[in-house]
């Protein structure tokens, strides 16, 4: 048992005293009262906001059965308040929010940890423990529930690991820094737990005996084989001088995986970059303000902002229709009306009009290689909808995932249109559908390999999967794992992981770019790390993917030659999210490149469907 192999390691760490746990509470709820006061924020770390610092975080609280849990905003878009994790039985459990600025609030009366997170932007956190004076420790709770529905011992695997998650997340200084050359040292609170009778464990001692700390980071090493053109990431957390609002993007040449140029536009306040696509002819960026109204459009040689347009609560992603028609679709992620995907003309010169999907909340879509398809991912409902162009209608709606809530978060689609697949965040599954007979043809659980309980992982694992893009050639398709730290590779023609790769805490983004001389890289990049991981899914040319490595990873901070508008505050080449490789390659967009681009491409690459 997990509390056996660490008993003398936990037995030599338990020194927090009673004094520092009152400390700690009284320093977590406001003066003279028993309520703890959350302000939803745009800042990096700090989401949820309680004003008091523990052990790095803004974040956590501890307060006495009964505390009053409000939440005010200070964001510039909306958020739910989710119960994510708490204690399992807890009176007034689970507790969900519409997504709005604030101004709710709850009562906790069970003795616990509560974790807090928005459904619309899941990385961000708020916990509280509610602890019960009378017992020795700060209470977890022997058994704690998620949201999705599933229940697991505090002491599990699973648990900790999410709690790990926690407060990596909410303390920038516990971000992987590859351009610090030091070990990677995670801070948490020395306080003792109480998880269930008797039993107190402390809490660094559990943590770092499960999962290690002061662990060394492998070294920046540039691929072999250089990529086509540029790789546009958004480093969302980075913060410049300029403006108050956090995030840049950042260009890369494939030439040198060199970091050429920041793009902040202080002049704006852009806010929380989050997901970006290209004109037909590669001259533009579009760019999402997730934590914000706005679609931002800027000169992908210059960096200077052409426009800035208006299109609803938090626009995730963008990606324009490969029919040559090159208009916009922005899917905004907290709008709960069914017609929430915007259509913009080209270059995002004004609005033309809603689409009605049938539901509410969507996140990353895709299009087909005709422009006749859209598939969006719909998180609140946890179901997918297949929008057809020619006839403007709806022409599926499907569930995604297995559990009650299963948050579908992206999708990607074969380039003939025949299938897609969805990545639903917390049923940790990839949901494969047909698009011509709108059935779905398999659930894969990425966690079949793991065991919840004793983390014991027996082959390919990935906890809570986003971005998901299928390769141009249709051969493969790699996830991005967050909950893990792991990218798993699909091949398509089974349905099947072949393979897992390591990552970095928060992974999340993923695209596919061409490689000089033939073949793709997929880029991935992670919140919580500053480095761009490139991954090689077929390096023997055989369309098989069960051979895919890691070819490189580079550094996302500025470096002597880097163009800035904004000089870098805080969080260097932090926060990767969305990301757009130059030229866009995916079959229906590679065809109407200028020759300037296609030049540069094998034939196989010009051609991929053939």
């Amino acid at each position: 048992m997990f509390e056996v192999s660490v008993s003398k390691k936990i037995a030599r760490s338990i020194l927090c005293s009673s004094a520092i746990l009152a400390s700690l509470v009284a320093s977590s709820v406001s003066a003279g009262d028993n309520e703890v006061k959350f302000k939803l924020t745009d800042n990096p770390g700090s989401w949820f906001d309680t004003g008091v610092d523990v052990a790095g975080s803004r974040s956590i609280a501890i307060a006495a059965p009964g505390v009053k849990v409000s939440f005010n905003g200070a964001s510039n878009t909306v958020h739910t308040r989710t119960s994510l994790i708490f204690p399992t039985g807890a009176d007034g459990m689970p507790f969900n929010t519409e997504p709005t600025k604030g101004g709710d609030s709850l009562k906790l009366t069970t003795p616990g940890l509560y974790v807090f997170t928005c459904s619309v932007h899941p990385y961000m956190f708020g916990a509280v423990i509610v602890d019960d004076p009378a017992t020795k420790g700060l209470d977890i709770g022997s058994s704690l529930s998620i949201v999705n529905g599933i229940t697991v011992p505090s002491t599990s695997d699973l648990a900790t690991r999410l709690l790990r998650t926690f407060f990596i997340a909410t303390n920038p200084s516990n971000w992987q820094n590859y351009a610090s050359n030091k070990p990677w040292h995670i801070t948490y609170p020395n306080v003792d737990v109480n998880v269930g009778g008797n039993t107190v464990l402390n809490l660094p001692a559990v943590l770092n005996a499960r999962y290690g700390n002061d662990l060394t980071l492998s070294p920046l090493t540039k691929p072999q084989t250089n990529a086509v053109g540029e790789i546009w990431v958004a480093t969302q957390f980075e913060t410049t001088s300029g403006k108050s609002k956090p995030g840049t993007v950042s260009a890369l040449d494939g030439a040198t995986w060199e970091v050429t140029r920041k793009v902040a536009l202080p002049n704006i306040e852009m806010n929380n970059p989050h997901n970006m696509w290209t004109d037909k002819d590669q001259k533009v960026i579009y760019v999402t303000q997730w934590f914000d109204k706005k679609l931002t459009v800027y000169d992908r040689l210059t960096g200077k902002l052409i426009r800035n347009v208006s299109v609803g609560e938090a626009p995730a992603h963008v990606m324009t229709l490969a029919d040559g028609t090159d208009r916009l679709h922005i899917t905004n992620n907290g709008d709960t009306r069914s017609d929430s995907v915007m259509e913009l003309a080209p270059l995002a010169t004004n609005v033309l009009r809603r689409i009605d999907i049938g539901r509410g909340n969507p996140h990353a879509h895709w299009m087909s290689h005709d422009g006749k398809f859209m598939v969006t991912p719909n998180v609140f409902t946890s179901d997918t909808t297949q929008y057809n162009f020619e006839d403007n209608r709806v022409e599926a709606i499907l569930p995604s995932g297995v559990l009650p809530f299963s948050h579908p978060l992206a999708t990607g689609m074969m380039p003939d249109a025949s299938k897609y697949y969805v990545a639903n965040l917390l049923d940790s599954s990839i949901t494969a559908i047909d698009m011509k007979d709108h059935s779905v043809i398999k659930n894969i659980n990425l966690i079949a390999n793991y065991n919840p309980v004793t983390g014991d992982i027996s082959g390919p694992v990935g906890a809570l999967p986003i971005q998901t893009p299928v390769s141009p050639d249709g051969n493969h398709m790699v996830t991005a794992n967050t909950l893990t730290g792991t990218i798993t590779i699909l091949d398509t023609k089974t349905d099947t992981i072949v393979k897992m790769l390591p990552c970095d805490p928060g992974c999340h983004g993923v695209q596919y770019g061409a490689k000089q001389g033939g073949g793709y890289y997929a880029y991935v990049s992670s919140k919580f790390s500053n480095r761009l991981l490139v991954v090689d899914p077929d390096p023997n040319s055989d369309g098989n993917p069960v051979d895919a490595v890691i070819a490189g990873s580079v550094g996302l901070s500025a470096g002597d030659g880097t163009k800035l508008d904004d000089s870098i505050s805080g969080n260097a080449g932090m926060g990767g999210q969305g990301i757009l490789p130059i030229p866009v390659v995916y079959n229906g967009w590679v065809q109407n490149l200028p020759d300037t681009w296609k030049s540069q491409l094998t034939s196989a690459q010009q051609k991929p469907a053939e």
